[in-house]
């Protein structure tokens, strides 16, 4: 799911829950909708990452979204992430 298809989906309030997850040294954000849960890509199709919880949370913030679930169980902060 990509920015515009997220927004159209806040838009008709069909987004049932947001979470933000922590994997290894970065934090992706899934959406649940009625018919699964989503993560959010880039509009390339990459999968949308973030270094910090404070930029993850200022976009989604910046989308409308005011509450959110934060997963941080498989979150490595000293960990170095890689470019691929």
């Amino acid at each position: 799911m990509n920015i515009n298809i997220l927004r159209a989906l806040i838009e008709a309030g069909a987004i049932k829950r947001i979470s933000i997850i922590g994997e290894g040294s970065f934090f992706r954000i899934e959406a649940a909708t009625p018919t699964g849960v989503n993560t959010v890509n880039t509009l390339k199709g990459k999968l949308k990452t973030w270094t910090n919880l404070d930029a993850a949370v200022k976009w989604l913030h910046n989308l409308g979204i005011g509450n959110c679930e934060l997963n941080i169980s498989r979150w490595q902060p000293e960990q170095k992430g890689m470019k691929l």
